[in-house]
């Protein structure tokens, strides 16, 4: 390309910065963001000037640049998101450990000063075993065994308020 063609060239490029401003509303939203497209647009297509062939409509060539540019750009923040999505910060925050700690130091301590018959029953229950085979490890009946654990646990509600 001669140096005249590439100075229209580049005094088209510059006129048409208006329409691609335009064009560019398209894709985003935001002022800042349209010009800052429009810049790179810019930029690429000189950069490309000399695989500019002429004849073809300047406007179309820059109109597709700012396209791939605005795809291109697309792409990498899908790939490079910053943050976490909203809301997620409340599925993921644990508790503090020591509180746990605290309230099962509690609950066992209150398990200790339970009657040995309570304790045993709800112990039981507790770890899966059925009302019936608990009344035959204890030798008593289901409806005792089932007494003394909702004894037990009203004693551990009523000393555990959590």
């Amino acid at each position: 390309m001669r140096e005249q063609q590439l100075a229209d060239l580049r005094m088209g490029i510059a006129n048409l910065t208006p329409a691609l401003s335009a064009f560019a509303r398209r894709f985003v939203r935001a002022e800042e963001e349209v010009d800052d497209l429009v810049q790179e647009t810019i930029l690429r297509a000189l950069r490309a000037v000399h695989r500019f062939t002429p004849g073809t409509a300047l406007k179309s060539w820059l109109f597709t640049i700012l396209r791939n540019t605005f795809c291109t750009r697309y792409k990498v923040a899908q790939r490079e998101q910053v943050g976490l999505p909203a809301g997620i910060e409340a599925t993921i925050s644990t508790p503090p450990g020591q509180e746990w700690r605290l309230q099962h130091q509690q609950i066992m301590r209150a398990i200790g000063d339970l009657d040995v018959d309570q304790k045993k029953a709800l112990l039981l229950i507790a770890d899966g075993t059925s009302y019936a085979d608990a009344a035959d490890l204890c030798g008593c009946r289901i409806g005792t065994i089932k007494s003394r654990v909702s004894r037990a646990r009203e004693v551990l509600r009523r000393d555990l308020a959590f």
